[in-house]
């Protein structure tokens, strides 16, 4: 059985401002690249692996005598072409930089990873790193089996009999574990938040009118309510209902944050749940008010999240209480 995966291999630079797209990305399930490559639109990699901390500008020797910091991802969405600045140097200069964009789901980071014979990249693959380095951070494809990067993540799965990697099985991606000696300076959430909560509540916000619009057509013939928990809004027509679940997001439709009761209740048979994602949210900020503009839909009816595309990202810990200390005897 053919084990090979085909990988997209990234150098992420070591500049601050470099780390900041590299966080960014990672919170927001992305990727882009300055300028278009011939396999753009006609294949779709398995795999992505961002490489960064070992400059590439050297001989081929040389790096392979190196150790890196490479982040594993899942590919969801093959590339497609952004129209509105996402990442952070994008905002800043108010034009779009990487329009050529893949949507992604970081699986594991390795750290300290030999790019040479005894690391977990085939031959080609560190090369294709390192020629990515030396060309602005362009993708290059290869060919490679993935099961020793999956083994040295840690992650529990067969390649060659699945060809799949379910999300479940996979450790998942932290800012903090991205961090180095020149990533940006501020406060740390988890990947997969945005970091303005006042940003995150007007994309939420601005997805969910577009849900509104989108169920109450005349071609549908919706009513919709907001409700907010367990669920976002609840549809109604004579004799029928429907629940949905929406989703914003300012990066690509990978994968979403769920809460417990809202995967218990779109599991609930008494209940036809609908997951509406818009993605590719384009904001601005004028005076302190964040307007959202633009993203694309995708609707999936009839959803119930299967266990195998869930991660657990957050645990309840039942703290140990002390002893009793004894009664006294009067």
């Amino acid at each position: 059985m053919v084990s090979e995966a085909l990988f997209v291999m990234i150098h992420v630079g070591q500049k601050v401002g470099h780390q900041r797209n590299l966080e960014h990305g990672m919170t927001t399930r992305s990727w882009g690249f300055p300028r278009k490559q011939d396999w753009y639109g006609r294949r779709v990699p398995d795999f992505a692996v961002l490489v960064t901390g070992a400059a590439p500008r050297v001989q081929p020797e040389e790096w392979k005598a190196k150790s890196a910091r490479m982040v594993l991802c899942k590919v969801q969405v093959g590339v497609y072409e952004g129209t509105a600045p996402h990442w952070p140097d994008e905002v800043v200069e108010e034009r779009v930089i990487y329009p050529y964009r893949l949507g992604l789901e970081p699986l594991a980071v390795l750290d300290d990873a030999s790019l040479g014979p005894g690391g977990p990249l085939s031959a080609e693959a560190s090369e294709a790193a390192r020629r990515s380095g030396t060309q602005q951070g362009v993708g290059y494809l290869v060919a490679m089996d993935p099961q020793p990067l999956l083994d040295a993540a840690g992650i529990d799965t067969h390649w060659a009999a699945d060809h799949d990697v379910p999300l479940a099985a996979t450790p998942g991606v932290t800012i903090e574990q991205l961090e180095g000696r020149n990533s940006p300076q501020r406060g740390r959430r988890g990947a997969g938040r945005q970091m303005d909560p006042a940003k995150r509540k007007a994309v939420e916000l601005y997805a969910e009118e577009k849900a509104v619009t989108h169920y109450e057509h005349p071609d549908r013939g919706w009513t919709a309510h907001k409700v907010g928990k367990p669920y976002d809004l609840r549809l109604e027509q004579p004799g029928l209902e429907r629940r949905v679940e929406v989703k914003g997001t300012t990066g690509a439709p990978t994968s979403v944050e769920l809460t417990v009761n809202e995967v218990f209740h779109a599991r609930d048979t008494r209940h036809t749940v609908d997951l509406f994602i818009v993605s590719d949210i384009r904001v601005t900020k004028a005076n302190g008010t964040y307007h959202c503009s633009g993203g694309d839909v995708l609707l999936l009816e009839d959803w119930q999240p299967a266990e195998d595309d869930l991660r657990p990202t957050r645990y309840q810990y039942l703290v140990p209480q002390p002893a009793a200390a004894p009664t006294p005897n009067n």
